[in-house]
């Protein structure tokens, strides 16, 4: 059964939002409309070169200029369309994989649990981001590559927590009388498991977006992320990271972007967390 909120339920929820995740909440709306209007926004193209290298800022370019001459507000402007939307598109990938794959572990019997637990084991014992360098390094830096790897990686998290809060589920009564009512796995799985771990998995998700989203970042600043001439904020620190020695701070532009949007979903998550845990300010 699909749980509905009236409109009473969702004005009550609205007013009980605390200012740091109506802040995060704020931010993320900007950040996805940035994006999703990115031609529109930036006064230039996206690999235009419109002036000197590293010309300053001025009423023409307000954030200057890179080292190839294109606009920097306009680079900025497009980055948060492909970091945000390569973030967004490997984070549901990951949880598409890791979800579907804990849900199974937890339901279907001792084999295939600790086969498909040995794996993700093996996996988890090499650090995330040297894994992704290796992967990257052979398989090339294409964005679906890209996507791929990051996605892989980074849903044995997402299948660990899946399994560890599906296994409290499966052990239940009312599993129990549907697995005697002859249900199968699969009904079991989505009309029985997942309703009752949508609350973490969702949390989990905001959490996922920025590792991933940092990760997409670390993995531009020395060249196996975004591949040039695509705008990404992790290549634009890269690329504006020898104008420190000059006191110019236009490389803290991307790095702030990347950091403030990660302080956003972080803010909307305690939130959720805080509010399926039930516990009360």
């Amino acid at each position: 059964m699909v749980a509905r909120v009236t409109r009473g339920e969702f004005s009550r929820i609205v007013k009980e939002i605390p200012l740091t995740a109506a802040f995060g909440i704020m931010v993320i709306m900007v950040y996805f409309v940035v994006a999703l209007a990115a031609p529109l926004l930036a006064p230039y193209g996206e690999t235009s070169v419109v002036g000197p290298q590293f010309l300053p800022w001025n009423a023409e370019h307000l954030l200057g200029t890179d080292s190839l001459g294109r606009d920097t507000l306009s680079r900025l402007v497009y980055g948060a369309r492909n970091t945000v939307g390569l973030a967004l598109a490997t984070t549901l990938l990951a949880f598409l994989i890791g979800t579907i794959l804990g849900l199974i572990s937890a339901t279907a019997g001792y084999t295939l649990d600790r086969l498909l637990s040995l794996v993700v084991d093996i996996v988890m014992a090499i650090p995330a981001l040297i894994l992704s360098l290796v992967l990257l390094s052979i398989f090339g830096t294409s964005v679906p590559m890209l996507i791929l790897i990051i996605a892989v990686v980074d849903s044995t998290r997402v299948y660990r927590l899946t399994r560890s809060v599906a296994m409290n589920v499966v052990v239940m009564d009312y599993i129990e009388a549907a697995k005697l009512r002859g249900e199968g796995m699969g009904r079991l799985i989505f009309r029985e498991i997942l309703p009752n771990i949508t609350a973490p998995l969702v949390a989990e998700f905001g959490l996922r977006f920025c590792f991933v989203f940092l990760t997409i970042s670390a993995l531009s600043f020395p060249g196996l992320g975004v591949q040039p001439p695509t705008a990404d904020w992790g290549s634009m620190v890269r690329e504006f990271a020898s104008l420190i020695a000059f006191g110019d701070v236009t490389p803290l532009l991307p790095a702030g972007a990347i950091a403030l949007l990660t302080v956003a979903v972080n803010f909307v998550v305690d939130w959720m967390l805080h509010r399926s845990s039930g516990l009360k300010d």
